[in-house]
Order: C-alpha cells, then structure tokens, then sequence
C-alpha cells in the first residue's frame, strides 16, 4: 500500500477504537500513535498533502487512489462534513490527537469545540467542506453545516422477520438435539437483518414483540442483535465490526437452550437452585460456542461476559477482576433494553422511556458510561426509526419513517444526533428490582447518583416497579 493507503486505513482504525475505547485507554493511545506515525511517513514523501473525498472515493493530486476505490470511511467521513483534509506543515501529536477529537465529535453529533478553544489550538491540518470551486474552506470550526433535510422515503417496499425468528428457532432446536451450532445460517440471518435495516433511505431498528412467552429466546436472540448493530452503526464503526457485533448479539443468550423452559419461563420466585441454573447460562453459552466454531471467539467473549456490570457486580463472578471486553458491554446495554422492554411471566414490559432513564443512571455503574449514553442518545434520535412488531410476519413499512415524525414510533425525535430531549433535570429512576430476573435485565444496585457532567438530558422518568424485571 502507499503511504497515503496506509495513513488513510490507520486513521480510519484509531477513529473506530475511539468509538470503542475512552480516552486515556492504551488501546486508543496505541492506534493514535500508529495513526501518526503512518502521517510522518506521509509526509516525509509529501509535506502538504491535500486529501478529498469525493462520492466514496480518495482524490489525491487530482487523481482517484485506485487502493480505496468506494472506500467506506470516505463517505462516512465526506457525510459528516469531513470532505478535505490539508497538511500545511509539520503535525505534533497534539495537533493530531486534537484532529482526531474533533473528527470524532464530528461522525458522533456534528459538533465541534467553541470558538475560544479552536482559535487557541491552532493546528497544522485543515479539514472541512469542499466549496464550490473546489477549495476547502479554511479550517474544519468554519464548515459546521446544518445537516441535510432527510428524504421521504419510498413507502412501496417491505420486509418482514418472520424467516429470521424461523432459522433463530431451528437454530436453537439444533442445539438441543443435536449439539451443533450452524454457522452459516447465523451468517445468514445478519445480512438479512442488515438488509432489513438498511432497506430505507434511511436506517431502521425493527424490534419484534413476541405473542408467547416459549418465544422469548428467539426474539430477544433477533432483537439484541438488531440492537448491536445499530449501537455498532452509531459509533461509526466499519461494516465489518457491525456484522461481528450482530453476530455476538444474536448468541449471546446461547446457554439458555441448557436451561429448562419451566425455569425460563416461572411465574413465581425461583428457588436457589434455578437461579444457580439461571446463573450458568453464560459460562454455557461460552463452551458451546468455543466447542463447534473457534473463529467466534469475541461471540463466545460476549455470551461469558454480557451480564458482568461495569463495577464488577453480576454473574458469573470473576476469579481475577478485569475489564470486560467492550463488545460485552455492548451487548449488555442492548440486552437489558429488550429485557425491560419484554412482557415476561413474572413481570410486565417496562415502557421505553422508564427503560432508558433506568440505562441512563446506570452509566458508569451497571453499564460504560459512554455506552450507555449513547445508547440513550441513538434511541432519542433514531425514535422514529424502530419499528415495533408485533408478530415476526409483520412487514415493516419502508418509508413510513423520516425525520418528519414516525408512523408507530415510541416518542419524540431529537433535532440533533446525539442531543438528547430537551428535558431537565434528574430522571426518578426505578428502586433495584429483586435480582430473580432470569438472566436479562438489570441486577441490584446503590441507588443512583446525579447525572453525570455532560450526559445528555434524561429521557424521562420511571416509578418504583411492582415486579422484578
């Protein structure tokens, strides 16, 4: 690869592991560094290399760099107003450190930092919007744009999940009767549910409700996935990563076919030894899938981890504490939110502003803080977007959601990615609910301190539930 090929995919990498990883973490420092590193080499062929983005395409000395032909970070990066990228001199790290910030609050909610910081960090790279006689306007704080009205869709289209809860279902059958665990049809179901998701104009979240509760495995198995992989969308991860997230989000609840649908499925409190029961379906879910795939070793990661809490609390306990994997934690927001938001035999669905005040003072406590938030933030934002089904055959009505308002959405849209709603104030969050809550949703905890320092708004309040999640 050129070195222009090599800076461009490790820029594209440290942004993706800062999506991932909060700042001061030795994974982000380390793909910063790299990402530097590749523009020294860069720039001891070129000193001033001018970069444009162009329709998914790398211009560079007014040519197409054949290497990245339609490369995905290049509309990404062209969408969120990064179209041109000048190097006018030599770049300290702080310089870079300070470019690769700025690009990040661009691809997450279009802002930058005021004007007061922006003019006492001045920096040898300029980036922002091509104008229309092919020059950049100077520097990226003067090219903030309002972002682009969102277009009707075509409503003539649609889709339907009812084929994917048919394969989740014969998957998990599989399991039982015969031990195997079919890759390709786990494959299969997300690209379909990716097609599903991208079938608009714009993207949509379809959530299926199940009608029985024998069904609540295969569902929640699709809707976590679903889940992921916006969440994965949202951060502005790769393709790639998105369909690895999906993937682990679709297993993570594999154990469960180990666990007896009497169990699963009891109305009133389990004894201690289902929950011991209960409490064995990660460390499961893990061996089965080390067992019959060894290149899904991040799902396994996921199904072991996904109800460790961020403080360390939940199951199962770990011998030496550590830091979970992100992709675990992920997981875990997404499967509390369908947990919550599920009718269960023991409890009724939570709604969808009680569940994501609950995940929003959870951050930094059950959940990553910045997982959680956005988490919060996507929900807010992409609201018109989730389609709640309510039988797997439904077909989701493409172009019956836009930016103008949903046709069955659960509540109001932000303006901006990310902003959150305009409400104040702290959210009244449920009292810990009992912990027999059979493997999904959340697990006792202090009660909730104050918002954190530049969280969103909260999403709204929720009172004292009568029934364990």
């Amino acid at each position: 690869m050129s070195p222009l090929s090599q800076f461009l995919a490790a820029l594209a990498q440290s942004l993706a592991t800062m999506a991932l990883y909060r700042d001061g973490h030795p994974t982000r420092a380390r793909a910063a560094e790299t990402a530097y590193q590749r523009l020294v080499e860069l720039q001891n062929e070129d000193p001033t290399p001018e970069i444009t983005m162009l329709d998914g395409d790398i211009i560079y000395r007014g040519r197409p760099l054949r290497e990245l032909k339609k490369w995905e970070w290049a509309g990404r990066l062209e969408s969120a107003g990064v179209q041109r990228i000048e190097i006018i001199g030599p770049v300290s790290m702080d310089e870079f450190d300070g470019f690769l910030d700025d690009t990040m609050r661009l691809l997450l909610d279009g802002s930058l930092p005021t004007a007061e910081v922006r003019q006492a960090r001045r920096s040898n790279i300029r980036f922002g919007a091509v104008g229309l006689d092919d020059a950049p306007l100077a520097v990226a704080e003067e090219t903030a744009s309002e972002p682009a009205e969102e277009k009707e869709a075509s409503p003539d289209l649609a889709f339907a999940l009812q084929e994917e809860a048919d394969t989740i279902e014969w998957l998990h059958e599989e399991l039982k009767e015969k031990g195997s665990l079919r890759l390709l049809e786990a494959e299969a179901i997300i690209r379909s549910l990716s097609v599903a998701m991208h079938g608009d104009q714009d993207l949509l979240v379809p959530l299926v409700r199940m009608k029985r509760f024998d069904q609540y495995t295969t569902t929640h198995a699709l809707n976590v996935s679903v889940l992921s992989m916006a969440l994965a969308e949202w951060f502005a991860l790769p393709a790639g990563d998105v369909r690895v997230f999906g993937i682990a989000g679709l297993l993570h609840d594999l154990g469960k076919v180990k666990v007896p649908e009497e169990i699963l499925n009891k109305a009133g409190k389990l004894t201690p030894q289902e929950r011991t029961i209960i409490n064995r379906h990660p460390s499961e879910g893990a061996r089965i899938i080390l067992e019959t795939e060894f290149s899904l070793d991040l799902a396994a990661v996921v199904a072991y981890e996904h109800h460790i809490r961020i403080d360390g609390g939940g199951y199962p306990a770990l011998t030496y504490p550590r830091i979970c994997h992100q992709a675990s934690n992920m997981v875990h927001v997404c499967d509390v939110y369908d947990a919550l938001r599920t009718r269960r035999p023991y409890r009724e669905a939570w709604p969808q502003k009680k569940v994501l005040a609950y995940i929003y003072q959870g951050a930094g406590k059950e959940f990553d803080h910045d997982l959680a938030l956005g988490f919060v933030r996507m929900m807010q934002k992409w609201d018109s977007r989730i389609a709640d089904l309510h039988r797997a055959d439904q077909a989701i009505p493409l172009g019956a959601y836009s930016s103008k308002g949903a046709v069955g959405g659960s509540g109001t849209v932000a303006s901006e990615r990310g902003a959150g709603t305009a409400s104040t104030g702290a959210a009244n969050v449920p009292a810990p609910p009992s912990q027999d809550h059979r493997g999904a949703g959340p697990t006792p905890r202090a009660s909730p301190g104050p918002r954190p320092d530049g969280a969103p708004a909260p999403p709204g309040s929720a009172s004292k539930p009568s029934e364990r999640p």
